[in-house]
């Protein structure tokens, strides 16, 4: 089986860091502009630096490469939006916490948010992998697809339901880190 894209970026390819760039920009943006509206080019650029540093730790049997580019984003925003509303308080907390989050915790989060996402009806995984995964729009997916553009709504509306219903009691729930 060929190095996935992750795998290739950790060994320095710089043609695969270009291909990283252009496989997940979509999703890396759309996290971004979600969770740092103000500053979302910086916070993507900044997600995608840890994605590159991270990319040693992916681990293709846990969680799809997707899954990993998702969680690591996600997680490097919300640190990002994190220090910005604490900027007064940084300095002072600074010493007590932790710089990175241990690469256990963020294998376990993207295997317990791929599994799931993979209890999802097919419709809905498909959906909802290429909203969150891949950034598309609704109509988009519609398009690639062939589906009607309520029908795609609907499946990413009850796809995310039942995520959110699957990972309440974990870590994952309601954005908690």
């Amino acid at each position: 089986m060929p190095p996935t894209v992750l795998q290739r970026v950790a060994s320095g390819d710089q043609a695969a860091m270009r291909e990283c760039l252009d496989q997940y920009s979509g999703l890396v943006w759309s996290l971004a502009r979600r969770l740092c509206p103000a500053e979302a080019e910086d916070a993507a650029q900044d997600a995608f630096i840890a994605l590159w540093k991270s990319a040693a730790r992916f681990d293709p049997s846990v969680a799809s490469e997707s899954t990993f580019v998702a969680m690591i984003a996600r997680r490097r925003l919300i640190d990002r939006a994190r220090s910005r509303a604490r900027a007064p308080q940084s300095a002072a907390l600074s010493e007590a916490l932790p710089a990175e989050t241990p690469a256990d915790d963020l294998r376990d989060e993207a295997a317990i948010a791929a599994r799931a996402i993979n209890q999802l009806s097919p419709d809905q995984q498909r959906a909802v992998k290429l909203s969150v995964y891949r950034g598309l729009s609704h109509e988009q997916i519609a398009q690639a697809t062939g589906l009607p553009l309520g029908t795609v709504k609907t499946h990413i509306r009850r796809g995310l339901i039942r995520v959110r219903e699957l990972l309440e009691g974990t870590t994952l729930q309601g954005g908690a880190a």
